[in-house]
């Protein structure tokens, strides 16, 4: 007779195996709660520091190393016999453009180093690894403020030509993670690839769990959180600066989503995705609504502000929402109204 122990020992050797890099993040707060509600994998985590208590708790393993750290990357994925990766670890816009080279041995270097490895794993145990990378509406520049109005909804393919750092390393991953999924096995005796890359170009995300850090987009979630707890704030950018966001809920979503997608309904790699446009001045409004005491003010930083003007006023997410069915759970309304206010509130305990 089979004991309880080892029918869990039996499932959980069947159960996916997924990997999250970067996992103490904003969208790690997020992701990891959501994949263990679904009960259907078992989470291990990596993390240049120790994963939060709260989110200790829904994962098997959690290990805090370097994303650079070969040695362990390799143990890990070998030992874990990962099947998915989520590759989140990445040093955000405004905190690269502080630290270039640093940006670059992360963004670029631990992406060229974890995408090496599960190659070489998935191709020595003959099966395929998925790869699902988060990238970012600053791969695209725009020439100019005014260009942004003229454009309309950019499309993937359109204006890639990013001026930060940021940017240019999340373009590059993308492209590597291309070749590794189409292009590897041309010079191989491979009939097809090992890695599955599947990639998130999302827009600005405002999180009502957690503080923001270190994103060019982050005036939003900051008007927001230093209103709820009674403080002014001085927007790094004009109240007329234009860009697309998402609520996090929406932005876990679509991950999940897109790793969960049938292979061959999928006619891209890197898919945006949407849920509404908006200016600083409207967010402020919407914000001093709820909070008549907030004290918004606006004083342009010439460097964030220059970034901030070449990414587009919104993105084309049709490939995705045909391909995937993506849709956003979130509409403007409803972030504000119904995840954002009310979650901000309750974390600052206001009334």
């Amino acid at each position: 007779m089979i004991d309880f122990r080892t029918i869990y020992i039996l499932v959980s050797y069947y159960m996916e195996t997924i990997l999250i890099t970067g996992a103490n993040g904003e969208v790690g707060h997020g992701l990891i709660p959501a994949l263990f509600k679904q009960a259907k994998c078992k989470i291990i985590t990596l993390d240049i520091n120790e994963l939060d208590p709260d989110l200790q708790k829904m994962v098997q393993k959690s290990v805090v190393a370097d994303i650079n750290n070969e040695e362990i990357l390799k143990k890990f994925i070998e030992d874990y016999q990962v099947n998915t990766v989520f590759h989140l670890a990445a040093i955000l816009s405004t905190g690269a453009e502080k630290n270039p080279e640093k940006a670059i041995a992360i963004n670029a270097g631990g992406t060229e180093k974890i995408l090496e490895i599960i190659n070489i794993v998935a191709r020595s145990r003959k099966m395929v690894i998925k790869f699902i990378f988060p990238s970012t509406i600053a791969v695209y520049g725009l020439p100019s403020a005014e260009s942004k109005v003229k454009s309309g909804a950019v499309k993937e393919e359109q204006f890639l030509n990013p001026i930060t750092v940021y940017g240019v390393t999340k373009l590059y991953c993308e492209n590597l993670g291309i070749y590794y999924s189409d292009n590897y096995q041309l010079l191989t005796s491979s009939q097809h690839g090992f890695v599955d890359f599947r990639c998130v170009r999302f827009p600005g995300i405002i999180s009502a769990l957690t503080i923001p850090t270190g994103g060019t987009s982050d005036y939003a979630p900051e008007m927001i959180h230093s209103a709820a707890q009674g403080q002014g704030y001085e927007s790094f950018v004009r109240p007329n600066t234009k860009i697309p966001f998402m609520v996090m809920p929406d932005a876990v979503k679509a991950l999940i989503q897109l790793a969960n997608a049938p292979k061959d309904k999928l006619n891209k790699h890197v898919y945006n995705v949407s849920s509404f446009s908006i200016t600083a001045g409207e967010i402020s409004d919407l914000v001093n609504q709820v909070f008549p005491d907030s004290s918004i003010s606006y004083n342009p930083d010439p460097k964030r502000q220059k970034i901030v003007d070449t990414w587009p006023e919104a993105v084309d997410d049709s490939a995705a929402r045909t391909d995937w069915k993506w849709q956003p759970d979130y509409d403007l309304q409803k972030s504000f109204n119904e995840y954002l206010i009310p979650e901000i509130r309750s974390k600052y305990n206001k009334k």
